[in-house]
Parts: C-alpha cells; sequence; structure tokens
C-alpha cells in the first residue's frame, strides 16, 4: 500500500484517497453484521473473543451474519470489516477494574481514533478500527460497536476465569439477541 510519501515513525498516517484493496471487479462479501472476537486463544481471560465466536457459531446465528475469529493479527480486523454494514467487535482489556466487567462501547464514541501503527504485527482493536476507517473510506461501516471484558488472568495454558466466562455468557445472550432484533427490523423494512 504505497501512498507516495513515507509516514515517519510515531506519527499519525495522512487522510488517503480511496485505497482498491480488492483486484478490480472483486467485491468483498456483503454481510448485514461482522461479529469479529480478538485474543489469544493460549492466554486464559484473553482469549474470551475467539471463544465467544465459537459458541455463537454453535448456537447459530441469524442470516447475514459472518462470526470472524480475529485472533491476534489486528491488522485481519480491518480487512474482516470490508462489506460489513454493521460491525460487533469482542476483546479483553485490563483497566484494573474487576475482572468480567463488561464495557460496551458504541460507535459514537469511536469517531476520533488516531491511526498510529507503531507496528503492524502489534495492532490492537483500536488502531484496526482508525485503520479500517482510513483504508474503507466510504466503505467503512456504519455502525461499530465494541464489547470489551475486564481479564482476571492472562497466563498461557489456561482457561477463562470464572468471572470471565460468566461475562461471556451474558455477552453472547445479548449478541444473539441484538442479532434476532437487527434481523427482525430488516425483515419489517423489506
Amino acid at each position: 500500500m504505497n501512498t507516495g510519501r513515507p509516514v515517519p515513525a510515531g506519527r499519525p498516517v495522512p487522510a488517503s484517497p480511496r485505497v482498491q484493496v480488492d483486484p478490480p471487479g472483486l467485491e468483498p462479501p456483503r454481510c448485514d453484521t461482522a461479529v469479529i472476537g480478538c485474543g489469544n486463544l493460549l492466554r486464559g481471560d484473553d482469549g474470551v473473543g475467539p471463544i465467544l465466536i465459537r459458541r455463537l457459531a454453535e448456537a447459530g446465528v441469524p442470516a447475514g451474519v459472518r462470526l470472524v475469529d480475529g485472533g491476534t493479527a489486528g491488522m485481519d480486523t480491518a480487512f474482516a470489516m470490508r462489506g460489513a454494514r454493521r460491525v460487533v467487535i469482542v476483546d479483553a482489556a485490563r483497566t484494573g477494574a474487576a475482572p468480567g466487567t463488561v464495557y460496551r462501547v458504541p460507535a459514537a464514541e469511536l469517531t476520533d481514533l488516531p491511526l498510529y501503527l507503531p507496528h503492524p504485527h502489534a495492532v490492537r482493536w483500536d488502531q484496526a478500527l482508525a485503520f479500517g476507517r482510513w483504508l474503507l473510506g466510504d466503505d467503512y461501516p456504519a455502525d461499530v460497536t465494541v464489547y470489551l471484558v475486564e481479564a482476571g488472568g492472562l497466563e498461557p495454558g489456561v482457561d477463562l476465569t470464572p468471572p470471565v466466562r460468566r461475562a461471556m455468557e451474558r455477552m453472547q445472550k445479548l449478541i444473539l439477541a441484538d442479532l434476532s432484533d437487527q434481523h427482525s427490523e430488516e425483515d419489517t423494512h423489506d
């Protein structure tokens, strides 16, 4: 992705005209909603996002919903948003709150994320959103919501802690209800 000018390290990347991501004539797959679970399955509570994606797949989601295991490749999160009208991201967080605390961050609060990519292999979800906004331009999803779960333990090789497992189960119900409501609303507007 060469914009013609190198960007000094540590500085935001300037706005760019629409970047051609796909070969001409090849469009990304369209969907109503993409649910993206971010995190590392091998590090305890950090795996909450990908584990939730697996649980949603087992439970079944409405037509038009794409489930994406975003893993630890934050850059892939930006590409996974392509073609989606709406995006839901789930990840673990460390803010100092009680383990299992759930934060729901609506798109309106995510409008001024700076595009700063210190290292392309260490991109967080917020940096991926800023990169996605820059990369996708007018095709950036109209609605983005982020669910963050306060992690209790991030030790390698352990399972989710009980508070994070309970939080994930609550989030699964919330997301499935939201997806079902969204699907019902679209049926009445068709």
